[in-house]
């Protein structure tokens, strides 16, 4: 259980996120989350010379990513502050915070300001000499394609993973399209009153696309509409499966930035003097080959068992849930309602840009919990390599 670290309310931000190959699909992804951080620093009033520690998180390769958190710091107007580059896949976020929270627990730093970008678009095609191929062909890799369609070591693409569950667990294609179309309509109550929710948290991208010309991002961009009846004349994504296209993510670009600080510091930059946000504990998890979705379940416990807490006891839960299944999954394991979790929306729905998805499920759960008056909120979320990552925090 940690005690010393705190975020701020109101001490982060998540940009929209755009479906891959969208508006954002050709800016490097660390340079745009820099110029967002600096411009959203700039409306708090903040100078960005009070960190004294950047994490920088990112799974898909960018331009000149070797110079990652140094890079990014520099970026962000912190010139004199080191950075960390750190990436764990979909827990990318969820690692960051609690890395920071560890700094601040141990008094390595006071304030760090953690940083999540990835462009799932247009991906590095990586090349490696290879003077034995044939003809000295050399041995190429594209990062997010061949990621996501092959595990090295599980063998499997992910939706494989997915199925592998599900068949397992009984899970049956009605329940993933049934928890697909909840989801979705979760996702339209953070629309509601001209996306009331969203503009809690959520600050616009701007992409400049020529010197005199710059888009502006303000709300999720490829979100697909989802009904019963469209759902139902999917075909399954592998054959005789359970997964179609309407119940999985898809793969998206944008970022996120969380400040985690001591309990002082939080206090004085805090949007509301009356609102305390503890990062309370972390929890993580590897399961059996092939079988991503049921890592998120022990991760989940090991976070409320390090927290004191048991599953009731979370006022607010937010998933990573790139398959409908995983949702199902958990709260079938857990003796949770499937219905009454990702209030106001999930990366099934909105998207899946790697390294910020959790961290805009974690923001999306703060601002959930401070409506509800404060409490417990778990985050738990799957990731490549059969791993999760979870974390409770502790808002009132």
């Amino acid at each position: 259980m940690l005690t010393k670290a705190y975020i701020p309310y109101g001490g982060y931000y998540s940009t929209p996120f755009a479906r891959w190959q969208g508006t954002l699909a050709n800016v490097n992804a660390i340079t745009l989350g820099a110029e967002t951080s600096q411009r959203w620093l700039a409306a708090q009033g903040w100078d960005a010379k009070m960190f004294d520690y950047l994490i920088l998180g990112v799974t898909v390769g960018q331009p000149k990513m070797f110079y990652g958190g140094p890079w990014a710091s520099a970026l962000i107007g912190a010139v004199d502050t080191p950075g960390l580059l750190i990436s764990q896949a979909c827990s990318t976020s969820t690692t960051g915070i609690f890395q920071a929270a560890m700094g601040i627990e141990t008094g390595l730093y006071e304030n760090c300001y953690t940083l999540a970008v990835d462009r799932c678009s247009n991906g590095p095609h990586t090349i490696w000499p290879n003077p034995a191929g044939p003809g000295g062909q050399v041995i190429s890799e594209n990062w997010v394609m061949d990621h996501f369609g092959f595990d090295p070591w599980g063998g499997t693409s992910m939706v494989q993973t997915a199925e592998n569950v599900a068949k397992e667990a009984d899970i049956t294609r009605e329940q993933c399209d049934a928890v697909a179309l909840r989801r979705y309509e979760q996702y339209k109550d953070a629309l509601a009153d001209e996306r009331a929710f969203q503009k809690r948290y959520m600050f616009p991208i701007e992409v400049k696309v020529s010197r005199k010309k710059t888009l502006t991002v303000a709300a999720d961009e490829g979100v697909m509409e989802t009904t019963a009846q469209g759902l139902a004349g999917l075909r399954p994504v592998l054959p005789n499966g359970t997964i179609t296209f309407g119940s999985q993510t898809h793969p998206a670009d944008g970022n996120c930035a969380v400040v985690v600080t001591t309990r002082e510091k939080a206090r004085e930059l805090s949007a509301n003097q009356n609102t305390e946000i503890q990062v309370v504990s972390y929890g993580y998890h590897r399961t059996k080959k092939a079988h991503m979705a049921m890592a998120v379940v022990p991760a989940a416990q090991m976070a409320l068992d390090k927290a004191g807490i048991g599953v009731a006891d979370a006022k607010v839960i937010k998933t990573h849930n790139p398959f409908a299944a995983n949702d199902v999954y958990m709260a079938a394991q857990m003796n949770i309602d499937v219905n009454g979790f990702n209030n106001f929306g999930s990366s099934l729905i909105f998207g899946h840009p790697q390294a910020p998805t959790a961290a805009r499920l974690i923001i999306e759960g703060i601002e959930e919990t401070v409506m509800k008056g404060g409490g417990y909120m778990l985050f738990s979320g799957c990731a490549a390599g059969d791993t999760a990552g979870a974390m409770v925090l502790k808002i009132g």
